[in-house]
């Protein structure tokens, strides 16, 4: 249902507290001052709309110009969409909609970034509006002390960790080596370095929880925080791990083997892991490694003759794809793909028969190569129209990483 006198418009600088604090009302919190400050320095307010009921804020969302890498190593601006909320006792009045709207349709108008992703507070709300569920993430929980294979490398270099001030230079610079080798990962500003460090008032009531932690290797680093804890056999603290990145095998193999061996920690939780983290087959029992799987990044394509081409294929494919997309009707039709051996795709509008049809929500999800085309035909999301196009599909959008991002932005 929409209300027809609701009025979305973007903001400015001086209205970004208000649009926090409401945001933060949404999702049943308060910002504190220094969450305020944090959210404040990374909004961008011409990129941040709001829903307006007469003078009352009651719903909105924001996007950060970020740029993401895509399947084939290519850092691409994206529209990470984040802080949407609508304030309580105003839902179901159209306003996620309008937000929405605002935010895709503009993009299209405005010819700017072609693709939208974005973490999703509840799945269901945003497959409305065309995104799809395209990379996954772990929570691996692993008891401290456990062995790896004794093939395992972790070369000479000394692990240890040092304050947050003399690690940030070197752990950015790792960051930014590494980030364009893993699809789904997104570039760092200092501003969202920081957002990145804030500790929510979730974390901070953890009781006891130490502040972040660095630890660094020439190659690689992690973050994590601890929640030391004793019991009647002694110590049974976990160690919370934010982020492992290394630039080699025995870089990362060393900055495991660092965490694992932790003194006064039992066990070690990596809470936002990719779906082919490499420490399950680091140890020799794999068992031992608990998994709970999650979603995370959910991907748009604003516009599909754009968006398509900016991303490499791992086969060459010619396929007509007959596409349906309600919410953003420019890009209904059919749309032929064709990718060489170079890796490169074109994309052009089409009367041909069609070899696949399929909403944007399974475009979507298909674009980072982390969901099969194969497994979306099996729930029957896609539909097969020419025999053979579904398993060469499949075979071309894959990648060579499962597609990941280490934070929630």
């Amino acid at each position: 249902m929409s209300d027809s006198s609701l009025v979305t418009r973007t903001l400015i600088a001086a209205e970004i507290p208000e649009f926090v604090t409401m945001v933060f009302a949404a999702f049943l919190d308060t910002p504190t001052e220094q969450t305020m400050a944090t959210e404040s320095a990374i909004l961008e307010p011409e990129r941040t709309h709001a829903v307006f009921d007469g003078e009352t804020m009651i719903g909105g969302g924001s996007i950060l110009s970020r740029r993401m890498t895509l399947p084939g190593g290519l850092p691409t601006p994206v529209a990470a969409v984040t802080m949407v909320g609508v304030a309580p006792g105003h839902r179901r009045r159209g306003a996620m909609s309008s937000v929405m709207r605002a935010q895709l349709h503009g993009l299209h108008e405005q010819g700017a970034e072609p693709i939208a992703t974005l973490f999703a507070s509840e799945g269901g709300i945003y497959s409305r509006f065309g995104y799809g569920a395209a990379a996954m993430r772990l929570e691996i929980s692993v008891p401290s002390g456990t062995e790896f294979w004794d093939s395992v490398d972790v070369g000479e270099h000394r692990v240890r960790e040092l304050d947050r001030a003399t690690a940030l230079p070197l752990i950015d610079e790792l960051h930014r080596a590494v980030s364009t080798q893993r699809t789904g990962w997104l570039s760092r500003t200092p501003a969202s370095w920081e957002q990145y460090f804030s500790e929510s008032e979730k974390m901070r009531r953890i009781k006891g929880r130490t502040p972040y932690r660095f630890v660094l290797h020439p190659d690689g680093y992690a973050i994590y925080f601890a929640v030391p804890k004793w019991g009647d056999r002694g110590p049974e603290g976990t160690a919370y791990v934010s982020e492992v990145v290394a630039r080699t095998p025995v870089a990362y193999a060393a900055v495991w083997r660092y965490l694992l061996d932790i003194d006064l920690i039992g066990t070690v939780t990596y809470e936002g892991a990719p779906t082919d983290e490499p420490i399950q087959h680091l140890l020799t029992d794999p068992y031992q490694a608990e998994q709970t799987r999650y979603d995370s990044l959910w991907v748009r394509l604003v516009d599909v003759d754009r968006a398509l081409p900016l991303r490499r294929y791992r086969a060459p494919l010619d396929v007509v794809i007959d596409l349906s997309d309600e919410f953003c009707p420019w890009n209904t039709g059919r749309w032929r793909l064709v990718v060489g051996t170079d890796e490169v795709a074109t994309v052009e509008r089409t009367e041909a028969a069609a070899d696949l049809a399929m909403t944007a929500n399974e475009l979507g999800a298909l674009f980072l190569g982390g969901t099969s085309a194969l497994d979306l035909a099996a729930a029957q999301r896609i539909q097969e129209l020419t025999p053979g196009a579904l398993r060469t599909a499949s075979r071309a959008f894959s990648g060579d990483h499962q597609p990941h991002c280490p934070e929630v932005f």
